[in-house]
């Protein structure tokens, strides 16, 4: 990750924007914390564990190519994202989402 583009960068980025990025391969064994996505940027991405289903059989494999969302940045170099494709969600996302954080 480049800290230093992270303040130039971040302006142009907006939460719920749409990106395409590929699954990288993990640090940690699938399941464990999340999966991390080259997004062709500057900075990664990575799906948090909580968004994708609890079988990791069924998180997008390492390289495939898919849409993501920006769910969430802050001061750190990095990009939290979310899976556009359903099939890649947690099955109660829709009622996981409101309570987390008021809407899906």
């Amino acid at each position: 990750m480049n800290a230093e583009a992270w303040p130039r960068l971040r302006p142009r980025l907006t939460l719920g924007q749409r990106l395409q990025g590929t699954v990288l391969p993990s640090p940690w064994p699938a399941g464990v914390t999340s999966i991390f996505v080259d997004l062709r940027l500057p900075v990664a991405g990575f799906v948090d564990v909580l968004l994708l289903p609890q079988d990791a059989d069924r998180w997008p494999a390492v390289g495939a190519v898919t849409d993501f969302e920006i769910w969430w940045m802050d001061e750190r170099p990095q990009i939290r994202l979310k899976p556009v494709d359903p099939a890649y969600l947690r099955d109660d996302y829709t009622e996981w989402a409101t309570r987390f954080r008021g809407y899906a």
